[in-house]
């Protein structure tokens, strides 16, 4: 093992126990990063490290520039390719693979920090003193397609997870019919409590504008730290959330609407399909679906294609 290889290594095990310490649990490594870390190392010429490093694209993980002084008190390292290579703006597997798991880990720990402030938040009192938890989302933070709800319900404020009740185990099932599942995708809601329902024993009501205007700015953060390609919206709530649009939902679905250059479908939330079993409507909800798979280029099956239309 080289020696650039070795000193990049250490500085990327002390970032990991660094971000352990502060609380972080998961990280998100990318498999092409995977199978680059365990390619051989490469040996790179010796060379003025430090300019080297001041021209890196990204930032090195942390400790790597008090340990790159120690290393050029006994030689000088380069970690970039030759200049030949470097004209062609090509790196090294090692280099990128460095450089994905660097990213990976800020985005996981920025994540990891915005879930923090959610579940300390209290800037509704109504909502804070009647929740039992505060749902912050699910799913995989680097998901290309992302649904977001209305609100918790009771049972979602029971598990602290977004669509854990009926109407999530039909969204469950949708997503399935994809060819994905919920660890795929990301899901959310506009609030992050449930609103309350003083006097009543069951049953919930729509997030007020003044409790989505506060609530919101939780899930743009985490929409721009997922960055997904596609949103689904399920239902006019969560429409009006994220575009600030009231009109009805059956007039906007089926429609692309674009939240900040991610392109947005509009489409009926679970529970009004199951209100409504009527084959034409969950029909419409498919046809979201296939359009939205269509956006990713996800390969679409001719049985895909004919679910729930009549035979």
């Amino acid at each position: 093992m080289s020696d650039s290889y070795r000193q990049l290594l250490d500085a990327t095990i002390q970032h990991v126990e660094s971000l352990k310490a502060r609380g972080v649990r998961h990280v998100a490594v990318a498999p092409e990063t995977l199978r680059a870390l365990a390619q051989p190392a490469a040996k790179f010429p010796i060379a003025n490290y430090q300019a080297q490093v001041e021209k890196q694209p990204a930032p090195l993980p942390e400790g790597l520039a008090k340990k790159s002084e120690i290393g050029n008190r006994k030689s000088e390292t380069d970690l970039s390719l030759p200049a030949s290579a470097a004209t062609n703006n090509d790196v090294s597997p090692v280099q990128s693979a460095i450089r994905n798991l660097q990213s990976a880990m800020d985005k996981s720990a920025a994540f990891a920090a915005l879930r923090e402030r959610a579940l300390a938040c209290v800037k509704c009192p109504n909502l804070a003193e009647s929740r039992k938890n505060v749902v912050f989302g699910v799913g995989s933070i680097d998901a290309q397609l992302m649904f977001v709800g209305e609100a918790p319900g009771v049972d979602e404020d029971e598990q602290g997870e977004p669509f854990v009740g009926a109407a999530g185990q039909l969204l469950a099932r949708i997503i399935l019919a994809t060819g994905l599942s919920r660890a795929d995708v990301y899901i959310a809601n506009i609030l992050k409590c449930r609103p309350d329902t003083p006097g009543q024993s069951a049953g919930n009501r729509k997030p007020t504008p003044a409790e989505m205007q506060t609530c919101v700015p939780f899930l743009h953060e985490q929409i721009d730290l997922i960055r997904p390609k596609v949103i689904v919206a399920l239902g006019a709530t969560a429409v009006e959330g994220l575009l600030g649009k009231t009109v009805g939902i059956t007039k906007l679905r089926g429609h692309w609407q674009t939240y900040r250059g991610t392109p947005l479908m509009p489409t009926y939330h679970p529970a009004y399909l199951l209100r409504n079993q009527a084959m034409s409507e969950k029909r419409r909800v498919w046809e979201d679906m296939l359009a939205a798979m269509e956006k990713l280029e996800m390969p679409i099956s001719e049985k895909q294609r004919n679910f729930f239309l009549k035979a």
